[in-house]
């Protein structure tokens, strides 16, 4: 009596418990650590601390070996990027002048979220025209807050993430849904208050202005991504070599 109908196959959401999830994990765990949930409850951040904590598991466990790997390599990067640039160069400023528990395994979070995003059977279908979208909003997007924000940090972050399309061609699906996964952090964590840019770079340089955020800080992105990389390579050698292999023979054909 029913007939069921089949999904063609670059409609299908393989990983959207992944990065559907990524994007939740982001507004609750922020909200939790709001100023607005800190007037009622203190530790509000301890209990934003453990539930990115526990979201991490979750996504730990569903992820591939090889990305499991590059999550909590990407605890380290992460941790060391944060140190430098917020704690000690005052790149921005996190609500209660500390490090959150949750920043680390936020960005490993992400890093695996659009890393299942980019590998969505419907993403590979359409990849051209979405790329396509993305790029051009990007320089649309960072445009406009440089117009109306005076947002000149984040427009040359913008240019910069242009510079390394024009270098390394093949990041550009992941890098543009790193941007704008990116903002959607950024915005979500400026407007609940957890952190806070300063209306100049490092707060030292004025005539480089910033909006609180700016448009196009995904670009250290690039630098996680590299250190992640650069310790599976150092821990994987020999899969390193058969991939870099895989690699060289895909570009042959």
């Amino acid at each position: 009596m029913f007939q069921l109908i089949e999904v063609p196959e670059e409609t299908k959401m393989k990983y959207l418990h992944l990065h559907g999830f990524m994007f939740l994990i982001l507004l609750i765990g922020l909200f939790i650590d709001s100023v607005f949930i800190a007037q009622y409850f203190v530790y509000s951040q301890w209990i934003s601390n453990l539930f990115v904590l526990f979201s991490f598991i979750w996504v730990y466990q569903y992820s591939s070996h090889q990305v499991k790997q590059l999550m909590l390599f990407g605890l380290i990067v992460a941790l060391g990027g944060e140190v430098l640039f917020s704690l000690v160069l005052g790149m921005y400023t996190y609500r209660l002048g500390n490090l959150p528990l949750y920043v680390p395994f936020g960005h490993s979070i992400i890093y695996a979220g659009v890393y299942y995003l980019a590998k969505e059977p419907f993403f590979k279908a359409h990849q051209p025209l979405i790329v396509r979208w993305l790029l051009v909003s990007m320089i649309l997007y960072s445009t406009l807050w440089l117009l109306f924000a005076n947002d000149v940090l984040g427009f040359i972050c913008m240019l910069v993430i242009l510079g390394i399309f024009k270098w390394r061609e093949k990041t550009k699906p992941f890098f543009l849904l790193m941007f704008f996964t990116i903002v959607y952090l950024e915005l979500l964590g400026t407007y609940f208050q957890c952190w806070y840019w300063p209306s100049d770079w490092f707060n030292q340089f004025s005539w480089v202005p910033s909006a609180n955020p700016p448009s196009g800080i995904s670009v250290f992105y690039f630098g996680f991504d590299a250190g992640c990389l650069w310790l599976y390579k150092k821990f994987n050698p020999e899969k390193w070599k058969r991939l870099k292999a895989l690699k060289q023979r895909g570009n042959k054909q």
